[in-house]
């Protein structure tokens, strides 16, 4: 499937042949406290399959507990959060942020990773009230 997504403001932009297949919702607790919220969807790509046509975004180096590292790509100018990479053979993928996707509606998330960090309440939002807008 090709998409194109951007930051918030437009500063970094991008392209990518992405397989719908391959989103997934993210509970470790590193995205939790990075993206303030209980857990993080990311559409996983081969880096050569994604094209970036704006600006460069800047990278934040975050040494995981297990001592690997992920880049995490950002945009220098609003901060939406765009993309994850690794190093060495861990750089043929990237993590593309679902938020981030302009066909993010037809992007659902076929399965979960870092169960354990999932908050207790995670599958009973479905129940809550709420409203169209706000």
């Amino acid at each position: 499937m090709r998409i194109d997504g951007q930051c918030h403001c437009g500063f970094v932009t991008y392209e990518a042949e992405i397989d719908p297949g391959a989103v997934l919702i993210c509970h470790c607790t590193d995205c939790q406290r990075l993206t303030g919220s209980p857990y993080r969807v990311t559409v996983r790509v081969p880096q050569a399959d994604l094209t970036l046509t704006g600006n460069t975004p800047k990278v934040y180096i975050k040494i995981a507990e297990s001592g690997r590292e992920r880049l995490l790509h950002f945009c220098p100018e609003c901060g939406t959060p765009l993309f994850s990479s690794g190093t060495g053979e861990a750089a043929a993928t990237w993590g593309i942020r679902w938020g981030s996707i302009n066909q993010r509606a037809d992007l659902k998330p076929v399965r979960q990773i870092w169960c354990s960090s999932a908050t207790d309440w995670f599958g009973e939002t479905a129940a809550l009230p709420g409203t169209p807008q706000e």
